[in-house]
């Protein structure tokens, strides 16, 4: 399994939320490039990056802070924030950002995920956000009418190779992650799956390995020092 540490984007800084409610936000540091360089340092092979203004507006406010993040460190970056449009996934991608992440755009307008697929193939990840048992929307602003389960198998059909998962209720909180949800994605799709949200404790690392799922996010827990992020790395190996 794969530890995606993360950095959450607003005003060109790294910052986190509890329970994805832009009120309750703390600023972790002001140079997201040099907290990028210590996961690098720490053994990390990927980034896990949001645009948080993005997320809420459909916009690309913190392009210039993904693209030096990239730049500075050469890891694995994927993106995922107000990416709706052909053009915003080209524009990531051609700066040479490796995955982007379809949210809102995979609930309200299918299509654009078919198309999207049909030409950047893997390149083309969804982000699901479920809060109680329904796909969320718009920066976790509005519960959308979708079945969290019958929507991953629309994402399956279209072709969607990567699938990030956040359970609302566990993000930022740090009281450990949702593995029951996790087991079940894992068991009824052969999709990579991505834990997200709430991953607070080394045991919470290796209990989500032992699913032999794809990767894990650590956010909130990598700032707080809850998780040292090396010995995660190790132990998700």
């Amino acid at each position: 399994m794969l530890i995606y540490p993360a950095i959450d984007l607003y005003g060109g800084k790294a910052v986190r939320l509890y329970k994805g409610d832009y009120a309750q936000m703390t600023v972790y540091n002001d140079n997201p490039v040099a907290v990028a360089k210590d996961f690098l340092a720490c053994g990390a092979s990927c980034i896990h990056l949001v645009d948080l203004e993005g997320a809420k507006s459909g916009t690309t406010p913190n392009y210039d802070t993904v693209t030096a993040i990239k730049n500075a460190t050469g890891l694995f970056c994927e993106i995922g924030g107000g990416i709706r449009s052909m053009d915003t996934i080209a524009r990531y991608l051609d700066a040479g950002i490796d995955r982007v992440i379809l949210g809102t755009a995979a609930v309200t307008e299918p299509g654009f995920v078919a198309e999207a697929v049909a030409k950047y193939g893997e390149k083309i990840a969804v982000g699901i956000d479920i809060k109680d048992g329904f796909v969320a929307i718009k920066g976790w602003t509005e519960k959308s009418q979708e079945d969290a389960f019958a929507f991953t198998a629309k994402m399956e059909a279209l072709g969607v190779k990567t699938l990030i998962c956040t359970d609302i209720s566990k993000d930022g909180a740090m009281q450990g992650t949702n593995h029951e949800l996790y087991r079940e994605l894992s068991q009824r799709f052969s999709m990579n799956i991505i834990a997200s949200g709430g991953v607070s404790s080394l045991e919470d690392v290796e209990r989500l390995a032992a699913l032999d799922i794809h990767g894990a996010i650590v956010g909130k827990a990598y700032y707080t020092g809850a998780i040292d992020l090396k010995s995660a790395i190790e132990v998700a190996k």
